[in-house]
């Protein structure tokens, strides 16, 4: 018998540091015990430029962000660098106690990583998980790497040896948040412009580094996806690789009310670093 999710959908693009805040906003619900695991899927707007929790600032140029009227936001995970623009996001948050994501961290990305590639997969895509071992050999040499789609990760999603989808994950004592950017459309190396390089020899290597590594689902599909596709593929996915029952939900008028208050108070301060660790 499958287990209950909420499903939460959020097709109408919205900014940076709102987006970061309702996950963290679901992912408090837990505390109290009044709220089931949640499936949520949604989009961006403006162009958001976010950061791993404990990425330096100085990673970013600001003035070139700004001139271009993109968002910053830090987010409440790890990693690097993402652009998020013409994607489809999507997180998953659980308390501690959801067995499918028990265990250790890797266990439980590994659970999550197979709905993601069967979402691919019908898409058209040849999606894979790739070995760890492989991955931690590409890394070598690469931590001062600012941007995460050029940066291998454990249990990395590629399409013909090419990252596809980039994902991090946060564990506190009243849940776990992961979440994920599936790039669907456009020029991977529009992050280069909102990055610092000490020239722009350095920033030109970079972008075909870039495109070597990593594609979009249009570009390595041969065809363009919406949203709404891409959504319905993940949310399949779920339910048949997890056995989940995904109810369409929506937020609550406490979780609306605390979103909006972290958007204000925690999101709309990308220089404060260490929003969450893992404990």
């Amino acid at each position: 018998m499958a287990d209950t999710w909420r499903l939460l959908l959020h097709p109408v693009p919205r900014r940076g540091a709102w987006n970061m805040a309702v996950d963290e906003a679901v992912l408090e619900s837990f505390g109290p015990g009044e709220s089931l695991p949640a499936l949520r899927l949604y989009a961006w707007t403006p162009p958001c430029l976010s950061l791993g929790y404990a990425q330096p600032l100085s990673d970013v140029d600001l003035a070139r962000l700004m001139a271009r009227g993109w968002d910053l936001v830090r987010r409440p995970t790890g990693g690097k660098a993402v652009l998020h623009t013409d994607e489809l996001t999507y997180s998953v948050i659980a308390p501690p106690d959801e067995p499918r994501l028990s265990g250790t961290l890797l266990d439980s990305y590994h659970r999550l990583a197979g709905a993601l590639v069967m979402a691919l997969r019908t898409l058209g895509l040849p999606a894979d998980i790739e070995p760890i071992d492989r991955l931690r050999a590409a890394g070598t040499g690469r931590d001062a790497n600012p941007v995460c789609f050029e940066s291998p990760s454990t249990y990395e999603i590629t399409v013909d040896g090419k990252k596809l989808l980039g994902s991090a994950q946060s564990r506190r004592r009243d849940g776990v948040l992961q979440h994920g950017s599936l790039p669907l459309t456009g020029d991977l190396k529009r992050i280069l412009q909102a990055l610092s390089y000490p020239d722009e020899e350095a920033r030109t290597r970079a972008g075909a580094r870039l495109l070597e590594r990593a594609g979009t689902v249009e570009s390595l599909l041969g065809r363009p996806v919406s949203w709404e596709e891409a959504a319905q593929a993940v949310v399949g996915a779920f339910r048949e690789i997890l056995q989940l029952d995904l109810q369409l939900s929506e937020l609550t008028p406490r979780e609306s009310a605390r979103a909006a208050e972290l958007a204000e108070t925690k999101y709309a301060h990308p220089e404060r670093r260490g929003i969450a660790k893992n404990p």
